[in-house]
């Protein structure tokens, strides 16, 4: 039957008994909505427009406080909050807990139209190496904090032997809808912030939240061969999601200490070496040290200060293959700061040999240049 609004009893389009349960009106609903679902009738306006009639009903009637001012005064009761559906996307989004559950939303891909569940946060744990351990890889055990479910009201926040209720003001679906004028926005609900549900006892161990905070500590196989910001992924370890969604992931940060003898460079180490200007000249058998030990260096004559020299294989692993870089040995001449009188004596004699000029040990620089100067040779 139409009323003067041109709209028919909501209780009539549901085919339900103005006393009927909400349980009754849901499953009222979820029977009209399969029958006129778009998908099962494709191109067919008039099965649109019954699915759009049914939803708007259900959006009523489902909700008790417009169910209450419905009763008492009709269509007109509801003018300004009454639903206004812009298209069959609208109802999806409103009411995608009955489109995303079940053989329903299998049957008309309802659930394709749902976000899907958020996960949890993720965690984060930090873990420092030593380089030899960067090098060969190591198992670490690494303590971190997340939320877990509390055990004392099994995460549902409520006091033992209560329950959270439904929210009175969403109608336990955990949002609401707003019109104005063509336009309806959907909410989440401010009072039960989304939950579908407020808990009147909390639980006093987690007060209500239903998650406590705990540490956590577990065992990560480290690859050889990470470096510095590395992440590794332990999957599932992190926060609990909200929304019954998987949990996040641990993600455990590398941090490699620096060495006393290496500077890496990718997957290559650098060691520099101090010599002997005798050593450069005459050239020598070094003591290099590496992560595996000791290695044995020639250093030719005639080396020149800043000459690399490369170890193959004694560098780092790549983590993604089986290669290793090299040991880069860079030399330079180390120059003494104080001589014995033997050892200036025999240089200054080499010094003759080479034909160069030394400044006699009790002349500064300045002296020198002061010398240069007044030869005029500044030209």
């Amino acid at each position: 039957m139409a009323t003067m609004s041109g709209k028919r009893d909501y209780y009539e389009v549901l085919g339900v008994e103005q006393t009927a349960s909400v349980k009754e009106i849901s499953e009222a609903y979820r029977k009209l909505a399969l029958k006129y679902h778009p998908d099962k009738n494709p191109g067919d306006e008039e099965a649109v427009a019954r699915f759009k009639e049914a939803s708007e009903a259900f959006e009523v009637l489902n909700n008790p406080e417009k169910r209450d001012r419905y009763n008492r005064y009709g269509h007109a009761g509801l003018e300004g909050s009454a639903p206004q559906f812009r298209d069959v996307n609208d109802i999806f989004e409103a009411f995608g807990d009955i489109f995303g559950d079940g053989l329903f939303g299998d049957l008309f891909g309802g659930g394709r139209r749902r976000q899907r569940a958020r996960a949890g946060a993720d965690v984060r744990a930090d873990v420092e190496l030593e380089l030899r351990e960067a090098a060969r890889g190591v198992a670490k055990t690494v303590h971190f904090e997340r939320h877990e479910f509390c055990s004392n009201c099994k995460g549902t926040g409520a006091k033992p032997g209560t329950q959270p209720e439904r929210c009175r003001y969403c109608g336990g679906r955990g949002a609401v809808v707003q019109s104005t004028g063509i336009f309806s926005v959907q909410t989440t609900c401010p009072s039960c912030r989304g939950s579908g549900s407020t808990i009147r006892d909390p639980c006093p161990d987690c007060r209500g939240t239903g998650i406590v905070r705990k540490r956590v500590t577990r065992d990560v196989t480290i690859p050889a061969g990470v470096d510095n910001g590395v992440r590794l992924r332990i999957a599932g370890e992190g926060e609990p999601s909200p929304e019954g969604g998987a949990r996040g992931d641990c993600y455990v940060i590398i941090t490699v200490k620096p060495h006393p003898f290496f500077q890496r460079h990718e997957k290559h180490l650098l060691c520099q070496v101090p010599i002997s200007y005798t050593q450069a000249a005459l050239g020598a058998h070094l003591e290099i040290p590496t992560l595996e030990g000791r290695a044995e260096l020639e250093i030719p004559r005639g080396t020149q200060s800043g000459t690399d020299f490369a170890i193959k294989g004694c560098g780092m692993p790549e983590p993604r293959s089986r290669t290793r870089g090299d040991l880069i040995v860079r030399v330079f001449i180390e120059v003494p700061k104080r001589l014995t009188p033997e050892h200036e004596r025999v240089l200054r004699e080499l010094a003759e040999l080479e034909n160069a000029h030394v400044t006699p040990a009790r002349k500064s620089f300045f002296g020198v240049l002061k010398e240069y100067f007044q030869s005029g040779k500044t030209g």
